[in-house]
């Protein structure tokens, strides 16, 4: 099954988890972290490190975020890079993680990434998909190597 990570600014992160166990029971491997005002990127990016080992068995671990660029995306694609089966989506809301949440025990980690996109509710992508849409800058002298 795939582990969730929840992670959204002020407490948004822990009343979706809240809710969430409140429709379906307790969430195993499924942790909220908050971004508080104040709080150091270091200690959000502690924070979210812990809450992925903690939640990942081997499927892999889907970071759920507020908002595209802000500091809990930033740090979730940055443990992404060196985690496998590791996806990051942002632009998440309670009625799509209450649709998705079936979806963690049959999906892998693209196919989640591709189907939570897919729902097509405004402002939901993932690092993969913003990726694709900007790839990376390459030097043209690379390009033109022999």
């Amino acid at each position: 099954m795939l582990g969730w990570v929840i992670t959204c600014h002020d407490e948004v992160a822990q009343e979706m988890l809240l809710t969430l166990e409140a429709r379906f029971g307790p969430l195993a491997q499924c942790r909220a972290v908050n971004y508080w005002r104040g709080l150091s990127t270091n200690m959000l990016s502690r924070m979210m490190c812990d809450a992925l080992h903690e939640t990942d068995t081997g499927d892999g671990v889907i970071f759920l975020t507020d908002r595209a660029g802000a500091a809990p995306y930033r740090s979730a694609a940055l443990m992404s890079h060196k985690h496998d089966n590791c996806e990051v989506i942002s632009g998440i809301s309670l009625p799509l993680l209450e649709v998705m949440y079936p979806l963690r025990a049959t999906l892998n980690s693209a196919e989640f990434r591709h189907a939570i996109v897919a729902q097509g509710m405004p402002g939901v992508s993932s690092l993969w998909h913003q990726q694709k849409k900007n790839p990376p800058f390459v030097l043209l002298h690379d390009l033109y190597k022999h």
